[in-house]
C-alpha cells in the first residue's frame, strides 16, 4: 500500500513539474501537452446529481475539467473549485464557442455522505454546467486510483464528523479522455482561463 502511495505521489510531482516548465507564451498548436501519454484517467460509470448513471463515454468529443473533492470540505475544496469554475467562466466570456466544448466535472471522494441530492446543492453554487458525480465506495476507489487521487478519512479535533484528506489536482482532459494538463487550481481565475484556452482547440 505504501509503495503504491509513494508511486502515485512521485508521478503527480513529476507531472506537476512538467506542467510548470511549459511557458504560457508557447504556441500550443505545435507544443506537446505536458500530460501527453501519462497513465492518468480511464473509464467509469457513476451517478450524477440527478440520480442518473453517467459514463465517461457520455463526454466523448468534449474537453473535461475534472476535480476530486467532497462537499463537507471546510475550506480547500470550495476555494479550488471556485477558482477553476471562475476561470472557466472567464474563458466562456472570452471565447464562448471554445468554452462550450468543455464539460466541468466534480467527483466526490466521500460517497458515504455525498449522495445525489447533496451534490446537486453543492455544484449549483459553482457553475451552471458543473456535473457532480458519486457512486459506491468501491466505484469511487476505482476511479480515484485511475486518476491518481489519494484520499483518506480521518477524525478531526473540533469537528463532530470526519474529514477526508485528498490529493488536489485540477485536470484538463481532451475530447477522447486523454490527459492534457494540470490547471492552476491555486492560481487566479485568469490564470486558469489562460491555461484552458492554451490547450483547448
Amino acid at each position: 500500500m505504501m509503495n503504491n502511495f509513494l508511486s502515485a505521489v512521485s508521478t503527480i510531482l513529476v507531472i506537476s513539474l512538467l506542467s510548470a516548465c511549459n511557458p504560457a507564451s508557447s504556441d500550443s498548436a505545435t507544443e506537446e501537452p505536458p500530460l501527453a501519454g501519462a497513465a492518468i484517467g480511464g473509464g467509469f460509470t457513476l451517478t450524477n446529481q440527478d440520480g442518473e448513471k453517467i459514463s465517461d463515454t457520455d463526454f466523448a468529443g468534449k474537453y473535461r475539467i475534472i476535480y476530486f473533492g467532497f462537499t463537507y470540505c471546510p475550506d480547500v475544496c470550495p476555494i479550488d473549485l471556485a477558482n477553476l469554475m471562475n476561470g472557466l467562466t472567464l474563458a466562456e466570456k472570452e471565447d464562448p464557442a471554445m468554452a462550450e466544448k468543455i464539460q466541468p466535472i466534480f467527483i466526490s471522494i466521500d460517497p458515504e455522505r455525498d449522495g445525489p441530492e447533496q451534490l446537486k446543492q453543492y455544484v449549483d453554487n459553482f457553475h451552471p454546467r458543473l456535473i457532480g458525480l458519486t457512486g459506491s465506495v468501491d466505484e469511487i476507489a476505482a476511479v480515484a486510483k485511475k486518476y491518481l487521487i489519494i484520499y483518506n478519512k480521518r477524525e478531526a479535533e473540533g469537528f463532530s464528523d470526519y474529514l477526508v484528506d485528498h490529493s488536489r489536482q485540477g485536470y484538463l482532459f481532451g475530447p477522447e479522455g486523454e490527459p492534457i494538463a494540470l490547471l492552476p487550481y491555486d492560481g487566479t481565475p485568469q490564470q486558469v482561463a489562460d491555461e484552458i484556452k492554451r490547450w483547448t482547440q
